[in-house]
């Protein structure tokens, strides 16, 4: 049940150069005053933004500047391909920007450089404007403080077909919430239907595991934990769908495009999505966009996931009360309802999804997922731990589908990711 975003670069390619004595290192860089009058030149990078938001960042520069008349900020924005390559060198020599768009997985490396400031120590004022689980969402493991200012959110709802749903005497109105749930409607309806109806058609990823309960690392951040006795079990449990063919057979190599494809063909029952993917529907399968449920992500947490993208400060920017002045404007709340009115992102900021925006009912699709998927971020957590490299990602993908043929037990598949993934962050 991935809810497909724009890839992100593995922190392991920051961290393969930038050695823990990088301008001092430790958990105590950057942690000095952030107070002082606002002002000087600054230089503020963003990921892939320009093409399609450069009146927006425009504005919000002359915004900045116009409120603090001494500062002077300079934007550049860097493609996406090489984006990771690109902030390494800049780190290792020395001339990575003031303010710099990351998300929490390269925010990682930097931290325990030294190069991000620790917004705990140096911005707390701040805190209490973001919701919880977007400011956590940039804390490292094994080290105190928070590393970027949250910005903006995404995740998206859990469609379903209702009509798959009456046809196997399941309650169309009452779609599962939980994970136990989910295996018990997949279990009947691949009986009901003979095994040609599929439940879901991905295999689990680290944000399933989260989302069920899992405990993804241990509390010192020094090596993963997911192969406990609940990572097992639900394992098992997708064996079990996969076994009475309640999950999809080509689940094993499933992308977010071929799993959409599946949902609107009807071979699948549920599949997560977007706004776009609901008019998609509605333009290429009316018959199954006449029968469209809607939910929130399947959780047994009770917290549904959330990607984000936040904004960091570098510890070693001269100009460090203008530096952390910015970030916090470019992420408040006018800045992120402004953003998310002009793309289909959501704001980190505490409260504003209860404006009416994400809250009224306007009849159109785009504003029903969008209304869905807000409700659910109000207390979404951020589950991929942010030392979990693409690399990782792959190890748990082969472990998962060893498990899923047979080649292994799901406890000896998941032993041997952890391992592999255990060994990938000692060399980080």
């Amino acid at each position: 049940m991935r809810i497909p975003t724009r890839a992100v670069a593995a922190a392991a390619v920051l961290a393969a150069v930038l050695p823990l004595s990088a301008c001092g290192g430790g958990s105590d860089a950057g942690a000095s005053d952030a107070s002082g009058k606002v002002e000087g030149k600054i230089t503020f990078q963003t990921w892939n933004l320009q093409a399609n938001f450069k009146d927006y960042f425009n504005g919000v520069i002359a915004a900045f500047e116009k409120k603090y008349p001494g500062a002077d900020v300079k934007w550049v924005d860097r493609p996406a391909e090489g984006y990771a390559d690109k902030i390494s060198a800049d780190a290792a020599g020395g001339t990575l920007p003031d303010v710099v768009n990351v998300s929490p997985d390269l925010v990682a490396p930097l931290a325990k450089a030294g190069l991000a400031l620790d917004l705990d120590k140096a911005a707390a004022q701040y805190k209490k404007e973001y919701l919880p689980g977007a400011w956590q969402s940039h804390e490292i493991p094994g080290m105190d403080g928070t590393y970027a200012f949250p910005w903006y959110l995404n995740t998206g709802p859990l469609f379903y077909n209702k009509r798959l749903f009456t046809e196997a005497g399941l309650d169309a109105e009452k779609p599962p919430t939980t994970y136990d749930e989910v295996f018990a409607s997949g279990l009947k309806l691949a009986e009901k239907s003979d095994g040609k109806i599929a439940t879901l058609a991905n295999v689990p990823t680290v944000e399933d595991f989260g989302r069920y309960g899992v405990r993804l690392m241990n509390d010192e951040g020094t090596g993963f934990a997911f192969n406990e006795a609940k990572g097992v079990e639900l394992l098992t449990r997708y064996k079990e769908l996969y076994e009475a063919k309640a999950l999809d057979s080509q689940a094993l190599t499933a992308t977010p495009e071929s799993s959409g494809h599946k949902f609107l063909t009807e071979s699948v029952a549920m599949n997560p999505g977007s706004a776009l993917d609901l008019a998609n529907f509605k333009k290429q399968a009316p018959g199954l966009y006449k029968n469209i449920g809607i939910t929130d992500q399947v959780s047994s947490t009770g917290k549904a996931n959330m990607y984000v993208m936040g904004v960091m400060v570098n510890a070693q920017t001269k100009q460090k009360p203008a530096a952390v002045a910015f970030a916090h404007f470019v992420t408040d709340a006018t800045r992120q309802m402004e953003f998310a009115k002009k793309v289909a992102i959501f704001p980190s900021t505490a409260g504003s999804l209860d404006d009416p925006y994400f809250t009224k009912e306007d009849g159109s699709d785009e504003t029903r997922v969008r209304i869905a998927a807000a409700k659910s971020l109000k207390t979404a957590v951020n589950y991929t731990p942010v030392l979990f490299s693409e690399q990782m990602k792959t190890e748990l993908r082969n472990a998962v589908a060893r498990a899923l043929q047979g080649k292994e037990s799901p406890q000896e598949a998941l032993d041997n990711a952890v391992k592999a993934c255990d060994r990938l962050l000692r060399q980080s």
